[in-house]
């Protein structure tokens, strides 16, 4: 398929879990598209703990999130904030599916990535 590969060279920061959000960024990781999925410390995805279990292994959260990287962070911690800053600065696109807002209070609303990163293009999934 000629258009397998069509994202290849774009790199996706990814803040979503559950359903919309996660299936987005699986396609884009399936189209060529460097995902990096950033968790949330102290557990990380919700998803990772949904049934069906299969040694530990939520088959839910592999599902949906094969072909992409994935770190926690403690966005609460500088460290946690100034990684998923660099991140952005190098990325095309973001991808987050909190609840309206919550983006914002995080520190990474529209206006912050923006100014970060004028080219980022930044997709909230409801």
């Amino acid at each position: 398929m000629a258009d397998a590969h069509l994202l290849t060279g774009i790199t996706v920061v990814d803040f979503t879990q559950f359903l919309a959000g996660p299936v987005v960024t699986q396609s884009m990781a399936e189209m060529g598209a460097e995902v990096i999925k950033v968790e949330l410390a102290p557990l990380g995805d919700p998803g990772r703990y949904l049934p069906l279990m299969k040694e530990n292994r939520s088959g839910y959260f592999i599902q949906q999130n094969t072909a992409k990287k994935s770190l926690c962070l403690d966005i609460n911690q500088q460290q946690g904030k100034s990684m998923i800053t660099e991140l952005l600065r190098k990325a095309d696109v973001m991808v987050e599916n909190f609840s309206p807002g919550v983006i914002a209070k995080l520190g990474f609303g529209w206006e912050a990535v923006h100014q970060l990163n004028p080219r980022l293009v930044m997709c909230s999934v409801s």
